[in-house]
């Protein structure tokens, strides 16, 4: 996919997540793909899957994801997201592993991002 027709589809999966209401469910089908989405006060994670994929699964990782981010960056928001995004992708690379999810221990998690960050490696 070139990087205008991707552009144009994360375009179009964010329009979609936001017109929908809390009360609607999170799973919408788009294309060949389910999208599967949630809201977290001004932070949406949407992850698109294929049809095989459990989608309640995929909601409770997202959760759990973001569980991780509100221990690490203590109650997280947009702008934590934001400035840090080298340290959300270390954590999403730590709990994912060639699109499939590897580590769910949330303490495991952050032992490992507290020790890159002693190292310096940040």
């Amino acid at each position: 996919m070139s990087i205008t027709e991707r552009t144009a589809l994360e375009g179009e999966v964010v329009r979609k997540c936001l017109q929908r209401r809390e009360s609607d469910s999170s799973f919408i089908e788009h294309l060949s793909y389910k999208l599967v989405y949630r809201r977290y006060a001004s932070l949406f994670f949407i992850v698109g899957v294929d049809g095989e994929e459990n989608e309640l699964s995929v909601l409770e990782f997202i959760h759990c994801v973001v569980e991780t981010f509100d221990k690490y960056f203590e109650n997280v928001c947009e702008l934590d997201v934001m400035f840090n995004v080298e340290k959300a992708h270390f954590i999403l690379e730590e709990m994912m592993s060639q699109g499939n999810v590897s580590e769910t221990n949330k303490m495991n998690v952050l032992q490992t991002l507290v020790l890159m960050d002693k190292d310096g490696k940040k």
